[in-house]
């Protein structure tokens, strides 16, 4: 059975925006950025050269970030099996919450130790708050179990 080309239903996709030569249908300009004007426009960031801090870390810094990549190891020994997911940080920029898993904690400290500086990484896709404890309760934590096998 031949079908006549006219009985065909057009396709959908055919003459979209992408097909136009520049200066038909949308002019060949971009559409108004919605963010223009705005201070808190998430692509001000690109634009922003970073800011390299030439200073290397010093050997007093340096030393209380491998005693916290220490003490993030004997946290994790302990909690990890108790089902504490990792820690969990008030952050002073944003005022939330941040969640990190005991390896991502781990590896971004690591990454401050040998870079300098810590890359942005992904937020924990919807924490449990329960699963993660604070710094502090972790090294409350670990004295209580230190002092409680010194007392033996």
């Amino acid at each position: 059975m031949v079908v006549a080309h006219d009985a065909v239903p057009p396709n959908p996709f055919d003459d979209g925006p992408w097909d136009r030569p520049a200066g038909r249908g949308h002019g060949g300009a971009l559409p108004p950025d919605p963010f223009a004007g705005d201070p808190d426009d998430p692509a001000r960031a690109l634009d922003e050269p970073e800011v390299a801090d030439d200073e290397p870390m010093s050997a007093a810094e340096r030393a209380e970030l491998l005693g916290d990549l220490s003490d993030l190891a004997v946290y994790q020994a302990l909690l990890e099996p108790r089902g504490v997911r990792g820690i969990v940080v008030d952050c002073g920029d944003c005022q939330e919450p941040h969640y990190h898993d005991w390896a991502l904690l781990a590896a971004s400290l690591e990454q401050l130790l040998h870079d300098g500086r810590m890359r942005p990484h992904e937020p924990a896709y919807d924490p449990d708050p329960a699963s993660y404890v604070s710094w502090e309760y972790c090294r409350g934590y670990a004295d209580g179990v230190t002092a409680s096998e010194n007392a033996r």
